[in-house]
């Protein structure tokens, strides 16, 4: 029997779609792809209370992201659906898919597996309310399992389809608008240089279809060609060796700006002249800043690793700061279910770079909040300033470390639990130390003391047999004696090393 659900992935599917890491089998075919087709067509029927469907669909740069795309229409042609093949795009240009008034579009499927290394691939779902959720995964390999896929079906049919050129000029547009230029409406860039960083992915479009059309220099700009071996680096925000490329093209260039965009263009990182990083808590603020100016008092949701600083800085802004779980999903469902209760959130940000606004449907598009932010660069430009100014009294801790256990057990997730469990009660004895409430993952604790003057936090990972810490110090030497404690009260637990 084939294991259905082991593609599932949170919110998406992800295999391995291709031979050549030792220990990884393929089980990401273009035959399972086909399937998956087919259930996603019954699937959305259902949803729809339609027969026949317009389903939108792209791909990243992957090496074998053709195939399964080709193999993903045939199943859905066969069922019927006419699909539009948007080739090369990017993830969020596929949700934009779905509210285009002029596509009219059911559903929208991207071919991707984001940073992940080239032998995986996978897949993600939208319709017009957003991405698909966990149980909507669930219940379409449900589908696969149970063999009950969408019958075949008459007028099925690929069209080809230019929507990257429209989704590109929609963010040319808005940073015209934005900037709102007297000098010269149609180029409001002249005279700012800034590079993109595209990883061999997918977001070489924005330098070269957004901000060189709109008068930026973006001479500086690197791994632009879409390339699924990805030889330079791992197109990922969050990877050390990703920004440090980035944030060395910037000071070479001598560029005003540098742009790092992960594989599918969903997440974004930026880089400011110095080169130096503005990512993970930074970013968080920045926008965050840019947002309470135009939304003041708003809810900013954020994962639960972020830092305490970072809380200070929305609070000093007039924002509430909303703590939540880690996976961007978490976040941003915890953003719109806010709303729904009448609690005004505008921002749901997670610190790996997936960012979502409300003014863009809840999407978290790394493209479309690099706009943002070079709307307020270019406003700020003119007055001799520039976006590191807006968080420069921003709090930063002297230390921070994230510490990975490995739950050696089948049964991790019970086991974990359980580690938690007799944590918390352990924890709310230990002098000087204060669990933080509320909080909606693991167990935060701030530490008081003045050699230790932090905070840490011991939570599940979400998918994988991994305890993580993360500990924060705002003096140094502080995380180490935070860590040290830490490991006596957890060496009982032989089932983390």
């Amino acid at each position: 029997m084939y294991n259905w659900k082991k593609l599932q992935n949170g919110s998406d599917i992800r295999g391995v779609a291709l031979d050549g890491v030792e220990g990884e089998q393929v089980n990401l075919t273009p035959a399972v792809t086909a399937t998956v087709a087919r259930a996603f067509v019954k699937w959305l029927q259902a949803k729809k209370k339609v027969n026949k469907l317009v389903i939108a669909i792209g791909t990243d740069s992957r090496l074998s992201g053709n195939d399964l795309k080709a193999a993903f229409e045939d199943g859905a042609t066969e069922c019927g659906a006419v699909v539009l093949d948007c080739g090369l795009a990017s993830t969020p240009a596929m949700f934009m898919s779905t509210v285009d008034d002029e596509l009219a579009v059911d559903g929208g499927v991207m071919i991707t597996a984001s940073h992940l290394p080239f032998n995986r691939n996978g897949i993600k779902f939208f319709t017009s309310e957003g991405g698909l959720d966990n149980c909507d995964i669930a219940k379409i390999l449900d589908i696969c399992a149970s063999g009950d896929i969408a019958a075949p079906a008459s007028g099925g049919k690929v069209v080809n389809c230019a929507f990257m050129k429209k989704y590109c000029g929609n963010l040319v547009n808005y940073i015209r608008k934005g900037v709102n230029s007297t000098d010269d409406y149609e180029h409001p860039l002249k005279g700012m240089h800034i590079i993109v960083d595209a990883g061999n992915g997918d977001g070489g479009f924005f330098a070269n279809d957004v901000l060189k059309s709109l008068g930026a220099d973006i001479s500086g700009s690197q791994f632009l060609e879409p390339d699924g071996h990805f030889p330079n680096h791992i197109p990922n925000p969050e990877n050390k060796e990703a920004m440090q490329s980035i944030c060395s093209a910037v000071i070479k260039s001598k560029a005003d700006l540098g742009i790092i965009f992960d594989t599918d263009v969903d997440r974004s990182a930026i880089v400011d002249k110095e080169g130096e990083p503005i990512n993970r808590n930074t970013l968080i603020a920045l926008i965050a800043s840019v947002i309470l100016r135009e939304h003041p008092k708003s809810i900013v949701v954020t994962d639960s690793v972020t830092s305490d600083g970072l809380t200070e800085f929305i609070e000093k802004n007039g924002g509430i700061h909303h703590r939540f779980k880690r996976g961007y999903k978490n976040v941003i469902n915890e953003g719109i279910r806010l709303n729904k209760e009448g609690k005004e959130c505008w921002l749901s940000i997670e610190t790996s770079g997936h960012a979502a606004l409300k003014e863009n449907y809840f999407l978290d598009d790394g493209a479309y909040l690099a706009a943002k932010l070079i709307v307020e660069a270019a406003k700020l430009n003119k007055e001799g300033k520039e976006l590191r100014d807006l968080i420069s009294d921003m709090r930063q801790p002297a230390e921070s470390k994230e510490i990975r256990l490995n739950i050696t057990t089948d049964d991790f997730k019970a086991y974990g639990q359980h580690v938690l469990d007799e944590l918390g009660r352990t924890l709310a004895s230990e002098k000087d130390w204060q669990i933080v409430k509320p909080n909606y993952e693991g167990i935060r604790v701030a530490c008081t003391a003045v050699d230790e003057n932090g905070w840490f936090l011991v939570r599940m990972s979400l998918h994988d047999p991994v305890m993580p810490i993360n500990i924060e110090s705002n003096v140094k030497g502080g995380v180490g004696k935070i860590e040290k404690r830490l490991k006596v009260i957890m060496a009982k637990y032989d089932k983390l090393k």
